[in-house]
């Protein structure tokens, strides 16, 4: 018999999977372009760093393999995009890519994950890796607050797409059902920040709505101005501008 725990997981696989694919748009036009232009690699670096620990939470945890199957499906979603960026970047952003991508998403998890497994007994493991998720959720909600000051501050929801909003909004919902039915507080704590953001972009895009552009045209707008909005807030992480980067977490 089918439970309500799998229903809502599979679901959530479902929403967490259509965000890891947002930015597709972006890449098929670096691609079509062959060249990164002023996009930043940081927002892929750190999703996949998110990545990696939601899969070592879900498989370190009894009964959440659907935790960690669709950040396993994220995991390779951002591989692939920021091989893309490796292929097609100039060479001084190739070169901070790799680094960051050395330090970031290879050292810094591998690091985390065999000190975890191999000092920490099985329940501080498990509480160890949750609240490393929940760290790097809450940091990744940076980009949503971004969008939401930008809709407040010009009156319009030109950079706040009503799709991706209502997808945030359902992912953030039905993943913080599932923590209510497995009472995984890990899970329940971005998620439920998640579906709270959410609701609060759909309550903006009511109150500012006005039918000027085409939702294309609007999505193009979005996946430009995410790879210039702040990930970690006071300039933790900066780019060779400068500037601070960031994007949604799934």
């Amino acid at each position: 018999m089918i439970s309500l725990v799998n229903i809502f997981g599979v679901l959530g696989n479902i929403m967490s999977g259509l965000l890891y694919l947002s930015p597709l748009p972006t890449f098929w036009r670096i691609v079509k372009r062959r060249s990164t232009e002023e996009f930043e690699s940081l927002p892929y670096i750190c999703k996949l760093l998110n990545a990696y620990f939601w899969v070592y939470y879900g498989l370190i945890k009894p009964d959440s393999l659907l935790v960690a199957t669709v950040n396993m499906f994220g995991g390779v979603v951002e591989i692939i995009f920021l091989t893309i960026f490796l292929l097609l970047a100039p060479p001084g952003m190739k070169t901070r890519t790799a680094i960051l991508v050395a330090i970031l998403d290879v050292g810094f998890p591998a690091a985390a994950i065999l000190l975890t497994q191999f000092l920490l007994h099985e329940e501080v493991r498990i509480d160890v890796a949750g609240l490393l998720c929940v760290i790097f959720s809450m940091i990744a909600y940076a980009s949503p607050l971004s969008a939401m000051k930008t809709v407040v501050t010009t009156k319009s929801v030109e950079y706040m797409p009503f799709l991706l909003s209502f997808i945030f909004f359902v992912n953030g919902g039905v993943w913080t059902i599932y923590a209510l039915l497995t009472k995984d507080w890990f899970v329940g704590l971005p998620n439920g920040t998640g579906f709270l953001l959410g609701t609060a972009q759909l309550i903006l895009y009511a109150i500012y709505w006005k039918p000027n552009k085409s939702s294309k045209q609007v999505f193009d707008v979005l996946e430009d101005q995410q790879q210039h909005e702040p990930l970690i807030p006071g300039g933790l992480l900066s780019n060779h501008t400068g500037e601070v980067t960031s994007s949604y977490r799934s």
